[in-house]
């Protein structure tokens, strides 16, 4: 799940960080794949909360397909359903596939760690690692190539039979 922000300063200084650290995410797990027996394919999903049933998904999935062809009234009615259930996010994965082995890594998730200082899933805080700005407020580049070939390199590390 994306980390919990509540301080407007933090969240600034998340905006700033985050698309750079996507790119060198995928940029650093391009590498790793060339130089590896794993073949990769991007894909994008939907991440729910993990309480969410089938029947709960079904239903906001049919709901949220009904509001593409409702009236305004219509919509305003699904709007008020839709409050009161899970709602998925966006999310983008990283397959991994190798004879039979079919492993996925969330690319979100690696780009909160390397935004965040000790970012795990569960975490209900999120700090940012300010170590990656520098004196000027601007993004410090080689610390995020840095910490993000570092995180890559774990990921891929982790990998069975690497």
């Amino acid at each position: 799940m994306p980390p919990k922000i509540t301080n407007p300063v933090t969240w600034q200084q998340a905006e700033l960080l985050m698309q750079p650290a996507f790119i060198r995410v995928v940029d650093n797990i391009r590498k790793h794949l060339d130089a590896s027996s794993w073949k990769g394919t991007y894909h994008d999903v939907l991440i729910w909360p993990a309480t969410t049933t089938d029947e709960m998904k079904a239903l906001v999935t049919h709901l949220l397909q009904e509001m593409e062809t409702a009236t305004s009234e219509q919509v305003d009615e699904i709007r008020a359903t839709l409050a009161d259930l899970p709602m998925p996010h966006p999310g983008y994965h990283l397959r991994l596939q190798r004879q039979q082995q079919d492993i996925s890594i969330d690319l979100w998730e690696l780009c909160y760690q390397v935004c965040f200082l000790n970012y795990t899933p569960e975490s209900s805080t999120a700090n940012i690692d300010t170590s990656l700005i520098d004196e000027a407020g601007e993004v410090d580049w080689q610390r995020l190539e840095d910490k993000t070939k570092e995180l890559v390199e774990q990921a891929f590390t982790n990998l069975p039979d690497h």
